[in-house]
């Protein structure tokens, strides 16, 4: 179990969304808006849900509402090189290290079948974007 969440029970959606803000920084981590009363954070999935992606701490990210519309279903190392395409300072070796914190929960906890495949594919292609940066 992470270490944010009690044992035999999952933290509301609001609460993981304080902690991501709380272990990312209060800005998007996609385009580097600071989360504010403007700007106000909201929960993104690195795994879709729509691919299977579990709502889990080590899933989510505090992003803008404007990048977590515009990214839809994405991959998170797709709109992370969009990200980087238009300037934005959206950073691969944070992507992998939630990946590879995704990849080890799901490891820990089972299940997630669909969405073991694409953390793996996407924790190899962030590989590569992190140690080419």
């Amino acid at each position: 179990m992470a270490e944010h969440e009690p044992a035999g029970r999952q933290l509301a959606r609001t609460d993981r969304l304080e902690l991501a803000v709380a272990r990312d920084g209060p800005r998007c981590v996609w385009c580097g808006r600071e989360l504010d009363r403007l700007v106000h954070p909201t929960t993104d999935h690195l795994v879709p849900r729509v691919k299977g992606g579990p709502s889990w701490l080590e899933n989510e990210a505090a992003a803008c509402r404007r990048c977590n519309g515009q990214r839809g279903h994405a991959s998170p190392v797709d709109w992370l090189l969009e990200c980087r395409r238009r300037g934005w300072p959206a950073d691969p070796a944070w992507l992998r290290r939630r990946l590879e914190e995704l990849d080890a929960a799901i490891a820990e906890r089972g299940g997630q079948r669909r969405a073991r495949p694409y953390v793996q594919a996407q924790l190899r292609r962030a590989r590569r974007l992190s140690d080419a940066a």
